[in-house]
C-alpha cells in the first residue's frame, strides 16, 4: 500500500459503506444478472405500491433476506471499522447503505442505517420500529396495538430517506471541516444523496478515500486516494487497527 490516511488526535472520520462490504460476507443479493427476483422487478417487492398489491409476496422476499443475512457473519472489514470506532469514539460516524445489521454485529455502535434495517419491523399506522428476527412466509403480520399491517423497516423505492439522518451527516462534515477524513467503502456512487457525500467532504476541505474492488472511473475521479481491493483485506492495514 503506497499511502495511508494521516489519522491524528483531532481527525474526524466519516465512513460510508455499500453493498460491496456485505458481499464479502456472502450476503445474498437476490437479484439475478438481469436485475430480477424470481422473474419480477425488484421494485415490485420493494415499494409501497408493491406492498399494497401483494403484501404476502413482499414479506416472503424480506423473510428470505432475513434468512440469508442471519446465516452469515461480519468480515474483517466490518471488524476493522468497529475497532477504528473504538479508538476514535464520537470522532467517527459510520453511515451504511446496507440493511443487514452486520456492522452492529461486528461491534459498531455509531451506525446510521440510511436505507433501513432488515431485522426491524414497523406498523404502517403506529410507525414505531421494533427489533424483529422472525420470518413471515405464511400470511401478513398485524400490529398488536391497532391491527394494521406490519411492514419491513426498509426505505423502499419511492420513499424518502430520513431528513434527520441527512442533517446529521451534513452537521458532522461541517463541524469537522479540514479535520475530516471521508472513506467510501464498497459503494459504486450510483445512489444519491449518499453518492454526493464525497463532494460535500471535499468542499469542507476534507481528505477523501475510496476503497473498492473495481471502482467506477467517474466516481473514483472525485477522490484524493483510491485503493483497489476487498475491504476485508485492505481496511485493517489502511486504518492501522
Amino acid at each position: 500500500m503506497t499511502a495511508r490516511p494521516n489519522l491524528t488526535s483531532t481527525s474526524q472520520v466519516l465512513i460510508l459503506t455499500g453493498a460491496g462490504v456485505s458481499a464479502e460476507s456472502g450476503v445474498p443479493t437476490f437479484r439475478g444478472v438481469n436485475g430480477l427476483w424470481e422473474g419480477r422487478r425488484v421494485e415490485e417487492v420493494a415499494s409501497p405500491e408493491g406492498f399494497d398489491a401483494d403484501p404476502q409476496l413482499v414479506w416472503r422476499f424480506y423473510s428470505l433476506r432475513r434468512d440469508g443475512a442471519a446465516k452469515v457473519n461480519p468480515n474483517p472489514g466490518h471488524e476493522a471499522i468497529a475497532r477504528l470506532e473504538g479508538a476514535l469514539g464520537e470522532r467517527l460516524l459510520l453511515v451504511t447503505q446496507n440493511v443487514d445489521g452486520l456492522h452492529a454485529r461486528a461491534g459498531s455502535t455509531r451506525v446510521m442505517c440510511l436505507h433501513g434495517e432488515l431485522f426491524k419491523t414497523r406498523c404502517e399506522r403506529c410507525n414505531v420500529p421494533f427489533a424483529d428476527t422472525r420470518t413471515y412466509f405464511d400470511g401478513v403480520p398485524r400490529c398488536s396495538t391497532c391491527d394494521n399491517r406490519l411492514r419491513p423497516h426498509i426505505v423502499w423505492f419511492g420513499e424518502l430517506l430520513s431528513s434527520a439522518h441527512l442533517r446529521q451527516v451534513d452537521d458532522f462534515i461541517e463541524r469537522a471541516g479540514r479535520e475530516l477524513i471521508f472513506f467510501a467503502i464498497g459503494t459504486s456512487g450510483q445512489v444519491y444523496p449518499a453518492a454526493g457525500f464525497v463532494d460535500a467532504a471535499r468542499h469542507a476541505g476534507g481528505q477523501c478515500w475510496l476503497v473498492d474492488v473495481d471502482p467506477p472511473a467517474e466516481y473514483a475521479r472525485r477522490f484524493d486516494h483510491v485503493v483497489k481491493g476487498r475491504s476485508g483485506e485492505v481496511l485493517p492495514a489502511l486504518f492501522g487497527v
